[in-house]
């Protein structure tokens, strides 16, 4: 049994519209998510809400950064109360938990949990860690801790870690294995350096894949080389 934790940008969701949800997408998203979890996975999910909002959309306009920042995660509550849907439309069991303390969804609760995932439902982790200034990868790191994760996948646009944006620079470099060290000196924006401290220091093991590739997803539970590795 594999416990993963598993992070999903919030333009996952977009598809081909410039913001907001698009059905189609989220369907898709949420096959992929039922494919993995075929293979016998225990999985929880970080989310991402830059498909709604930005945390530094409107600080550039005076608006107040705490503030801003808090929009970003009502964002992301926005996006998994979505999912969750779609989730439950494909026939599996979902649960969302939060670090907001909204009426309508449930705190975050580590023991509670590792208990819907031995029950075999998808956890959905929303709002960050709760607090402004801190992105959804210091989140995903800290949740990854306090649900005793095996593995950490996160699903991104492309299918590794470069030196630099490659959709943008068809020559741009991929690290099939990169060190956390290196990742900081090198300024690699595929997580910020909190989130990068506290993997390190936990000796936290990171798989970065193409979310549209289910195939490369699994491929990384069953170590393929179709991923980058921070380690």
């Amino acid at each position: 049994m594999t416990r993963i934790l598993l992070k999903i940008s919030g333009e996952s969701l977009k598809g081909s519209r410039e913001f907001g949800i698009d059905p189609e997408a989220a369907k898709a998203v949420a096959q992929t998510i039922k494919q993995i979890q075929s293979t016998w996975a225990e999985i929880a999910i970080v989310t991402g809400g830059w498909n709604i909002y930005r945390g530094w959309d409107l600080i550039a306009a005076w608006v107040n950064p705490t503030d801003s920042h808090n929009f970003s995660m009502l964002g992301t509550v926005i996006n998994w109360w979505a999912l969750k849907n779609f989730l439950e439309q494909a026939w599996m069991k979902a649960v969302t938990m939060n670090a907001l303390e909204l009426k309508f969804d449930e705190n975050f609760n580590s023991t509670l949990a590792k208990k819907y995932l031995s029950e075999w439902n998808i956890v959905i982790c929303t709002g960050w860690t709760g607090t402004p200034f801190f992105s959804t990868d210091t989140g995903w790191v800290l949740r990854a801790l306090e649900l005793d994760c095996d593995m950490m996948i996160k699903a991104t646009k492309v299918d590794g870690i470069y030196d630099c944006d490659p959709m943008a620079n068809p020559d741009a470099t991929k690290f099939d294995t990169i060190s956390y060290k290196d990742v900081l000196d090198k300024q690699l924006k595929i997580l910020d350096a909190t989130a990068v401290s506290i993997a390190s220091e936990n000796a936290l093991v990171i798989k970065v894949v193409n979310m549209n590739k289910t195939e490369d997803i699994i491929g990384a539970m069953n170590w393929d080389n179709v991923w980058s590795c921070i380690k």
